[in-house]
């Protein structure tokens, strides 16, 4: 049995995970989300990875995911204590000592994102609707609502505190609906940033409130993937 660690993303609801944690639960194993403070203006990276280590903390057998943002803390959490794999879903690849903030134009985002806008023929201009509820079915994202959260300032000016990528297998999943982070964009930054393939799934950016099932069997996968010693 492993501990599937579950790091939200931007405000840091763990509600996020809660269509993919039954999934993982019926796989035999055991789940931890983790609630970040994202609307708290006193909480930042430092504090986000502190919540991530304590919910590794004690535990065997630990598979980290972490959605989007939370690739920087959780990153932070993998260089400071063990853990047997890390994904990293939709994510911002982080740099050692790269700030969330400096993250976008140190990637080419921004490019990224008008370019698959105009080629998929939906808006450039961002909104909530467009890019992230596009796919998650209408009963889900009502049931979201008591869980939003907005992320304050803070956490995008504090670097990932990693002097290098720690010594963690590292897989990539990437959503090919994904219209904020689009998958040629997450292809290119896993190779340049980590020198490893992305695992490809149907959804958006919020996969896995669109595609829990295809992700919970995907995380799976890898983790009989990584037992074997693949």
């Amino acid at each position: 049995m492993s501990t599937f660690v579950l790091v939200p993303g931007a405000g840091g609801a763990a509600w996020y995970w809660h269509l993919v944690e039954p999934e993982l639960r019926a796989g035999g194993h055991h789940t931890v989300a983790v609630d970040l403070p994202g609307a708290d203006e006193r909480m930042g990276l430092p504090e986000y990875t502190d919540k991530v280590v304590a919910a590794i903390d004690g535990q065997d057998d630990v598979v980290v995911v972490a959605q989007s943002m939370g690739a920087f803390p959780a990153a932070m959490a993998c260089a400071r204590v063990p853990v047997d794999t890390l994904v990293l879903v939709n994510a911002m690849i982080p740099l050692p000592g790269e700030t969330p903030g400096q993250w976008w134009d140190n990637t080419g985002w921004e490019e990224a994102r008008l370019s698959a806008a105009e080629a998929g023929g939906y808006g450039a201009e961002f909104d909530l609707a467009t890019y992230f509820l596009h796919d998650v079915p209408p009963e889900v994202v009502a049931t979201g609502a008591d869980h939003e959260r907005p992320e304050t300032d803070v956490a995008f000016g504090q670097p990932c505190d990693i002097e290098g990528w720690p010594p963690v297998t590292t897989r990539v999943v990437a959503a090919t609906g994904d219209r904020f982070f689009p998958v040629t964009f997450q292809r290119r930054l896993a190779e340049e940033r980590l020198g490893v393939r992305a695992d490809e799934i149907p959804g958006g950016h919020l996969v896995a409130l669109s595609q829990p099932v295809e992700l919970s069997n995907l995380l799976l996968e890898m983790r009989l993937r990584t037992g074997a010693g693949k």
